[in-house]
């Protein structure tokens, strides 16, 4: 995943340099099992906005072959945390809520992406709304508050 000597940055991302997400960053790389095991869950700066991606497999669809809503879900609870980083420098979080619309059904084999906004961040909270799309389908709409613990 990440190259030997590869920087850790100071919120515990790592930066991969093999494969298709090559340039992108991940907190997973193992301590977390279940994002791990869904994953890899990827992000970068694009300028001052965040691009979250994954590549869903036939491991990540339901009964009816679309994408499990429940992947979608977690999928876009790590993106709350990417699209809120740079308001949460001093510590860690916890989501406290979280809704999402299902638009859509997804398929495996496109990467799905998602993009964002902190809408407020205070002391201790952040409030943040985003998109996860297909190419150019919507497939979740979804919001989150995130409670700063450390």
């Amino acid at each position: 995943m990440a190259a030997e000597g590869a920087g850790e940055q100071a919120d515990g991302a790592i930066v991969l340099t093999e494969g298709p997400f090559a340039g992108w960053s991940t907190w997973s790389g193992g301590a977390d099992p279940y994002e791990s095991a869904i994953g890899p869950f990827c992000f970068r700066e694009e300028g001052a906005r965040v691009r979250c991606a994954f590549m869903p497999t036939r491991s990540h669809l339901n009964g009816g072959g679309a994408i499990h809503g429940g992947a979608l879900m977690s999928f876009a609870d790590f993106s709350l945390f990417a699209i809120a980083r740079h308001a949460l420098t001093d510590g860690k979080a916890v989501t406290v809520t979280f809704n999402g619309e299902f638009i859509a059904g997804g398929v495996p084999d496109i990467m799905v992406e998602a993009t964002g906004d902190v809408l407020r961040a205070t002391r201790t909270m952040v409030f943040v709304r985003g998109l996860l799309r297909q190419q150019d389908r919507t497939l979740l709409a979804f919001s989150g508050t995130l409670k700063k613990i450390g």
